[in-house]
């Protein structure tokens, strides 16, 4: 629905996006293949340091349901069922993860004109139970999000946040750690002619009265090329060129310089995405 309230989730996602979406610091290489009938196939590598890692998936879609399977490096499968329009306005979707029998989960999702709810329950006999909800519309939306592990008896996470989403601007803030932060992100579109915009996201820790900070641009040089800076309090600044060098393909270069480690390398990644 296009007037409901984002999920709570989605409160600060654009400033969030902007200052970390892309950023990657490892060799990845990634090949998505998509059929005419529905199926499609990915293959990711990553290689870390001295490590590679890798996984293939397959995803098919068939009317409101969508099947996705992945298999990794160490045989681990991963499978997710996902029903849309399950009932009105509603997603349901299953996963699970082989050999770990006690990774099934059941995720549901009821969108309203004026509401967004998310709930999760593991599939064992302790499970993990998590909800999420968010009121509003899509420019003005106030939620929180609650989980409890039943086998600890206990609440792993409480937060609670308002956004504030227009089209040239997003605010975000976010009461999180179980109310011990206090989050604040900001977005605005400086040009909508050439994609420049700027971001800001502050946190203060109540504990420690500590504040940090993280400030981001994103400017497009042309149709096809994006550059995007990020400078942090804690010394560390990082930059990302992306070009898109074929429809739908992308190659991407990140790098990262710790100003308080001088006797540390600046981190570099390089990220291909083919999509023939």
């Amino acid at each position: 629905m296009a007037s409901c309230p984002a999920s709570f989730s989605d409160i600060g996602k654009k400033a969030k996006d902007l200052l970390t979406k892309d950023y990657n610091f490892d060799h990845k290489f990634t090949l998505s293949l998509l059929s005419s009938t529905g199926l499609g196939l990915t293959a990711t590598g990553l290689k870390r340091d001295q490590f590679f890692l890798g996984d293939i998936s397959t995803l098919y879609k068939s009317g409101n349901t969508t099947v996705d399977v992945k298999v990794d490096t160490y045989s681990n499968v991963s499978t997710k069922v996902t029903v849309s329009d399950i009932l009105p306005s509603t997603k349901a979707a299953i996963s699970f993860k082989i050999p770990d029998h006690k990774s099934g989960k059941l995720d549901v999702q009821y969108l309203h004109p004026h509401a967004a709810i998310d709930s999760s329950i593991g599939l064992n006999p302790t499970p993990l139970l998590e909800l999420s909800a968010a009121i509003g519309s899509k420019d003005l939306s106030l939620g929180g999000e609650v989980g409890f592990d039943t086998a600890s008896a206990s609440f792993t996470k409480f937060n609670a946040g308002i956004g504030l989403n227009k089209v040239d601007y997003s605010a975000a803030l976010l009461l999180t750690d179980k109310g011990q932060a206090l989050k604040a992100s900001y977005i605005h579109l400086v040009n909508p002619v050439n994609g420049t915009a700027v971001a800001a996201e502050m946190t203060h820790r109540f504990s420690t009265k500590e504040n940090s900070f993280t400030i981001g641009s994103s400017h497009a040089l042309d149709p096809l090329t994006v550059v995007k800076t990020r400078f942090s309090d804690n010394g560390k600044v990082a930059m990302l060129c992306q070009r898109e060098w074929r429809p739908k393909s992308l190659i991407t270069f990140s790098a990262e310089y710790d100003s308080k480690a001088n006797n540390v390398a600046p981190k570099l990644g390089l990220a291909l995405a083919l999509k023939p």
